[in-house]
């Protein structure tokens, strides 16, 4: 099992005639399957648990690196478990904003936006991207994470409501992305469609919602569907468009090489409880000016210092865990790790606790074989530092590796 699924794993099974919709699925108590998870089933999948929600992790028809190629090369299609919860009311703006570091009300309604909500004393709790439906309406879209539970604690003395739309999310990632988003589209293309632009279409005749967002920092977008919406006709018209362009079904490997080399945090990985915002290199998403949210006091006297750094393997791949000096050292932990198929070696992102771990530093890893191996510390993104790709940008598409030469 790979370092970074920590998860149990679970398998559901389906009764499904070829050529008909599924009709039964069958999971343990309080696993739910997404909607649209009668796809995979022909592939023998494995699922982790995920916001108690069963999210991919392999498929017996296709590769990690062939997931990898078709996210940078083509396009993918991706059930996830991102938990979207409801923030309603006429306090749901002032409510939002105390939860969360970032000002809310900055973001207008028809956009989304990157947050976070921390612990009283600074600690992160987990991150996701909001939608901001209206002015007294918003989604979070969140990570892994029981944010629900704290939202209802310090609703009190506030006029909004919290609940479970019952939404799924499913990401169309890649640079065909868009092709597949205009042909599964009932008219046009929204006109406005920009990076974290959400919007209301058509698709198999319903009405959906679509944010231009994901987790692989390649062109994509994301379908919300909601209880109203028949997930199997919209999920097939997007499926048979998707054809078009050797869209492939994929699990979280297509994610987790991709989202290390943009430096894309995951929680409860890379960040937690005992990090700060600023510990994890995001304080640009910590509004100080804002006069209260929880957590602002001990941001405030924190140290500022970002503790997060990249880390390239040549021969291996590291395993999660401390990596030292040669002296040996410990320097910091090693809290994701995956391979390349583009770089053709091992990439990871790490946690520094020593001010001697800088870019260019070379340290000792294990290897998740149980080998030492030497690692370079580099900076995160380990390429594309602008986000040309994800905003579109560029148009070029990498037809081979580029071996890193240390």
């Amino acid at each position: 099992m790979h370092a970074e699924i920590t998860k149990r794993r679970f398998m559901i099974k389906a009764i499904v005639n070829e050529g008909e919709r599924p009709t039964e699925i069958a999971h343990p108590e309080n696993n739910h399957a997404h909607p649209l998870s009668y796809l995979e089933l022909p592939y023998d999948p494995e699922y982790s648990l995920y916001n108690n929600r069963m999210t991919p992790e392999f498929l017996n028809n296709v590769s990690a690196d062939e997931q990898y190629w078709a996210v940078r090369r083509d396009v993918i299609f991706r059930n996830t478990g991102e938990f979207p919860v409801e923030i309603s009311g006429p306090d749901a703006i002032k409510f939002a904003n105390y939860i969360f570091t970032r000002d809310i009300a900055k973001t207008l309604p028809g956009r989304c936006s990157y947050q976070f909500a921390c612990y009283h004393d600074g600690g992160m709790i987990t991150d996701g991207v909001m939608l901001h439906l209206a002015a007294d309406k918003l989604w979070m879209a969140q990570a892994d994470g029981d944010l629900f539970n704290w939202y209802l604690a310090h609703s009190v003395n506030f006029n909004v409501q919290i609940s479970d739309p019952k939404v799924w999310v499913t990401q169309i990632q890649g640079p065909k992305s868009m092709h597949v988003l205009r042909d599964s589209i009932d008219g046009e293309m929204p006109k406005k469609w920009n990076y974290f632009d959400l919007s209301e279409v058509k698709i198999a005749g319903q009405r959906v919602i679509i944010s231009r967002t994901g987790f692989s920092n390649e062109l994509g977008w994301e379908l919300y569907l909601r209880p109203e919406n028949d997930p199997i006709a919209i999920g097939e018209k997007i499926w048979c468009s998707g054809k078009r362009y050797d869209m492939i079904l994929t699990g979280t490997p297509a994610f987790r090489a991709r989202r290390i080399e943009a430096g894309l945090l995951s929680a409860g990985n890379d960040f937690d409880r005992t990090t700060t915002p600023f510990d994890v290199g995001l304080g640009r998403f910590v509004d100080m000016t804002k006069i209260e949210f929880i957590g602002r006091a001990a941001l405030e006297k924190c140290n500022k210092k970002n503790k997060i750094l990249g880390i390239k393997v040549q021969k291996g791949i590291a395993k999660r865990g401390h990596f030292t000096s040669n002296g040996g050292k410990i320097l910091g932990s090693i809290t994701s790790s995956t391979w390349s198929p583009y770089f053709k070696c091992g990439v990871g992102i790490v946690r520094c606790k020593d001010v001697q771990a800088v870019e260019g530093l070379q340290v000792n890893v294990e290897g998740i074989d149980g080998n030492s191996y030497v690692g370079h510390l580099c900076q995160l993104p380990m390429y594309d530092k602008d986000g040309s790709i994800v905003r579109g940008k560029v148009s070029s598409i990498p037809t081979e590796p580029k071996p890193w030469d240390g």
